[in-house]
Formats: C-alpha cells, structure tokens, sequence
C-alpha cells in the first residue's frame, strides 16, 4: 500500500526517536481490498507524552486519556495513539479506563473485526495476528475473540459490522452474525447520533438490501415501526413479494445514494397501518402515502437527522405513488411544487419503487422515461416554476400599490397561471391579469 507523505513523515519521526510506529485500522484493510482509504490512522509504543514531546508545537492533546495525540502537517492533520488495553465496559459504548502497552499485538487484540486489528509500517511489514488478510481474502468479517464480548463492551459494534457487510461486500462469519442477533437489545443504549452516523454509511453500501433483509430484527431495535412489514402479504396482483421483500427489493433498485435509499426504505413503512381487504379478497392500501410520511417524520427525528436532509425524504416518501400525468403542465406543476432536484430524485425513486413490484408492472418504466423527456425538454426551453423565474417581481407589484402579503399571494396566483400555460410568462401580459384596481393603485384585493 502506498502510505501518504505526510503520514510517512509522522511514522519516520516516531522512528527516528527510537518508537514503533504503524499504519492501523480501516486504512489496512482497504488497501488490501484496493480501496482508497479515506482516513489514515497511525499507533505507536510511544506513550501521549512521549509522542507530545517528539512533535512539539505540531502535537495536540486531544484525547490524553485514550492516548490520542494529534499531528497538524500541511495536508491535515494525522491521529496517533498509544497501543493500549482497554479496561471494562460497563455502558455498551467506551471503557471505563485505559491502560497503554508496548505490546502492538495487544493493542489489536482489542479491536472489533479481524480485519480491522492488523498494522503495516513503513517497511511494507504486515502484522496481522488473527488472520484479518486471510478473512478479506475469503470475504468473511469476523469478530476478534469473543464475539459476545465485544458485541457486549461497544453494542456499536453490531451495526458497524453491519455496515461493513454492506459497504464492502463482506459476509458475516456464522458465529459472529448470531452474536449479532443475541445482543442486538445493546442498541437501545446508544445515543441516536452515533446510530444514525453507523446506520447512514450502511445504506448506500451495495449490500445494504441483503443485509437488511438478513437482520431486520436488528434494525427494529432503534426503528420497530420496520417490524410490521416483515412477511406482510400485500395480497395483490401488482405485488408478487411482501411488504418487506417489495422494500428491499426496490431499495436494491435505486442508486446508491443515501437520500434515495432512505426514502426507499421508508415509502411503504405505514402500508401495514393501511391495509384493508375488499370482498375479493384483494388487499389495498388506501392512504399509506400519508401514513408512511408521518412514520418516515417521525423515524427520522428520533436519529437526531438534520431538518433539511428528513424534510427531503418525507417528501419522497409523500409524492412516491401520486399519479403525475406525462404532460407539460403536469411536469411544470411537479417542477414548481419539488424543484428539479427533488423531481429528479422522484422519478428514480418512482422506477425502483416499480422495479420492486411483480415483473409484469415493470413496462411502468416507459411511463417515467416519457415524463424525464418532458422535464428535459422543460429545463432545455427555460420554462418558469418558480418565483425567481416570474417575468414580475415583487416591487413591481408594490409599484402598483400592494403591500403586505398581498403582494405574495399575487405572485403566487401569477405563478401559477404561467405553470398552468394560460399566461405568458411576460411582464406586461403578467401585470395585465391582475385585477384593475391593483394596476390603477385601487384598495381591491388580489383574488
């Protein structure tokens, strides 16, 4: 693997001061995958002191108490930390105490996955005591030691496993996925924050439908309302798989975007709350659009996710099955109501949602292949859905006298009637359509 610049010289100078200094972690094992890590992170004999000492001004103290020092160079800053034995755990997140060694073989024995627990230094050497290049090589993720311990010191642990499953194409080793299982009731005792930060790297991975479909009983432990759609017969035609299964299915359909997969994931969470059954003993869902975006609102807060980001996928959520005819008008009403962003976004997410139905509905694909070539060619002619496009503003029509919000309720109305197609979008047939006593300064209001 090639180590960067700036990491060589922070191994070099814990070298040269007489410590041993490896590359550790993620970064091994995604250069042995041939990924590109994304963080490099170095440990060393040193004691924080000691490698406090040998950078100087250029080290800083940020986590002492775990041994972490961290070292500014030009091109970011690098974590170095001593090798260290972790003490008990008695919250399912961190040890209470720490304790540092020379012994690098120690240090990786307290680490989660084998092929997370192995070192490579500078000379190219690769230590690896417990057969993590051995497990990549194989395609297995597998727990160091004991799994129920470490599955019982930082519950975490669970859902990164998880995650590295998906993100990486791992399959879980067999008894390292039942520890999983028996001690998944340890994620109600981590902090939504750190849940969600795991639970989002997992979702775009590009195993992320077989590994939900494999734990759903995990994931039902930050988010029951999943629970109900598990095996939940849809009992009708268009549906040849389970709610669950039509899901999973879908969300293996569409890009591996985080927004996309979170609204694939959530636009049929409240059809269990919607089923109904007609005398033909066929099953309908009437509503579950609404029922799913109040769940997906809901979901969404209690992992602490940002407003812009839940607001996104609710709305997904919420126009996934409305009918949007294949028209001009229809396509610069959905442009005004979503923005070409988020319409966009509806339309893959509309294929994958059809993707996952039974074969025989997947010619649906025509449809939304007619309705892009309509925004495309809407976007290509400039076509006015928003406000900033309007060929009036709003001192125009403070101009004309209005104030208040009748002014934007007026541009509003004007709006809508050029996405409507009955007025040009120019300036005077615009200011023409508004009622007479507003063009000659009158008190009437905009209707």
């Amino acid at each position: 693997m090639e180590i960067p610049e700036n990491v060589q010289a922070v191994l070099k100078t814990l070298e040269s001061a007489g410590h041993e200094a490896w590359c550790v972690g993620g970064c091994v094992r995604d250069a042995l995958l041939g990924r590109s890590p994304g963080d490099w992170d170095v440990t060393t004999s040193a004691q924080p002191e000691e490698t406090l000492g040998v950078f100087g001004p250029q080290g800083l103290p940020t986590g002492l108490r775990h041994g972490t020092v961290t070292v500014k160079t030009p091109e970011g800053p690098v974590e170095v930390t001593t090798y260290r034995v972790d003490g008990a755990y008695r919250d399912h997140r961190r040890p209470e105490s720490v304790a540092f060694t020379r012994s690098l073989d120690e240090d990786l024995a307290r680490r989660d996955f084998t092929a997370n627990a192995m070192a490579r230094n500078l000379r190219g050497e690769l230590r690896d005591p417990f057969g993590g290049r051995e497990d990549l090589r194989r395609g297995i993720l597998r727990c160091v030691g004991d799994p129920d311990r470490r599955f019982q010191e930082d519950a975490l642990r669970i859902l990164r496993g998880l995650r590295f499953a998906a993100a990486l194409g791992l399959e879980i080793e067999p008894g390292t996925a039942s520890a999983i299982r028996r001690n998944r009731e340890g994620l109600a005792d981590i902090a939504a924050e750190r849940i969600q930060t795991e639970f989002f790297k997992l979702l775009p991975g590009k195993r992320a439908a077989e590994v939900l479909r494999g734990y759903p009983e995990v994931f039902g432990v930050f988010w029951p309302e999943l629970l109900p759609m598990v095996g939940f017969d849809q009992r009708n035609r268009h549906h040849c798989y389970d709610v669950w299964e039509h899901t999973l299915r879908a969300l293996a359909a569409s890009p591996e975007d985080l927004v996309l997969r979170c609204a694939m994931l959530l636009h049929d969470v409240g059809k269990p709350d919607s089923f109904t059954l007609d005398e033909q003993g066929v099953g309908h869902f009437y509503g579950h659009p609404a029922v799913s975006r109040e769940l997906a609102d809901r979901m969404l807060r209690r992992l602490k996710c940002a407003a812009g980001f839940r607001e996104t996928v609710v709305r997904l959520v919420e126009w996934h099955d409305k009918d949007i005819p294949r028209t001009d008008k229809s396509i610069r009403r959905a442009l005004r109501a979503l923005g070409e962003e988020d319409l966009r976004r509806l339309i893959l997410v509309k294929r994958a949602d059809n993707l996952g139905q039974a074969p025989a509905c997947w010619d649906r694909q025509k449809e939304l292949d007619k309705a892009e070539e309509i925004l495309d060619k809407l976007l290509a002619e400039d076509a006015c859905f928003s406000l900033k496009q309007l060929a009036v503003n709003g001192r125009d029509l403070l101009a004309l006298g209005l104030s208040g919000p009748a002014v934007g309720a007026a541009l509003e109305e004007l709006l809508g009637k050029v996405v409507d197609g009955t007025v040009p979008n120019e300036r005077e047939a615009l200011l023409e359509t508004l009622p007479r006593a507003c063009r000659t300064g009158g008190e009437e209001e905009v209707t």
